[in-house]
């Protein structure tokens, strides 16, 4: 269902631009642009997404932007498919990775969740985050690969249960809890990758 509605709009503006000329593909590349990401791959607005519907629908938009559709085009033109394979791209890469899909959704809500300025945590995660960072600098200190996988395995087994607590937030409305999950979920993910990363180098 989902590729099919991204094919729809992805043969819409293929067949539009070669009619009308190059202000038709401009202006519905305009068009394009303005669709949230859900839309642009026909998919219902939500945290829960169905990843294979997602990857069809992305695959076929892609072909319809690929540059050899585009071979004989004029430089305009091929430049309004750039720009829509490169929104494709980044709408693809939002809405396939969950924290990404629910920083995004909340933003549709108009929300703005304040990663940056935002740093104020709950007592109890500035306690957990404290005590991971700590475990991983002195596991890294000693050169421990066994603790720092478990402790990569405590982090992801973490990361899974607040994906899942993130997503009831956002299904219940609770826009504010779940600005407060999404931005406690970007410090497990940095704290993973960096144990991920700290792996690599002991092993490498």
């Amino acid at each position: 269902m989902a590729a099919a509605c991204a094919a729809r709009s992805a043969c819409r503006f293929h067949a539009e631009g070669s009619s009308r000329g190059r202000r038709s593909r401009s202006f519905l590349l305009g068009k394009v642009l303005k669709d949230d990401y859900f839309a642009l791959f026909g998919l219902p607005v939500g945290y829960a997404v169905d990843e294979t519907a997602l990857d069809a629908a992305y695959l076929t938009v892609q072909s319809q932007a690929h540059p050899d559709r585009f071979a004989n085009a004029g430089d305009a033109e091929r430049r309004v498919a750039m720009q829509w394979a490169a929104h494709a791209n980044e709408a693809y890469r939002t809405l396939r990775q969950p924290l990404k899909r629910a920083i995004y959704l909340l933003t549709l809500r108009g929300v703005d969740i304040q990663a940056e300025s935002n740093t104020a945590m709950a007592p109890a995660f500035l306690m957990q985050q404290m005590e991971w960072r700590e475990a991983l600098q002195e596991a890294v200190e000693d050169k421990d690969i066994a603790r720092l996988d478990a402790l990569l395995r405590e982090l992801r087994g973490e990361k899974r249960q607040r994906h899942a607590a993130l997503g009831a937030l956002l299904d219940a409305g609770d826009n504010a809890g779940a600005g407060s999950a999404a931005r406690q979920l970007m410090f497990i993910e940095k704290i993973e990758h960096d144990t991920s990363e700290a792996i690599d180098r002991l092993e490498g």
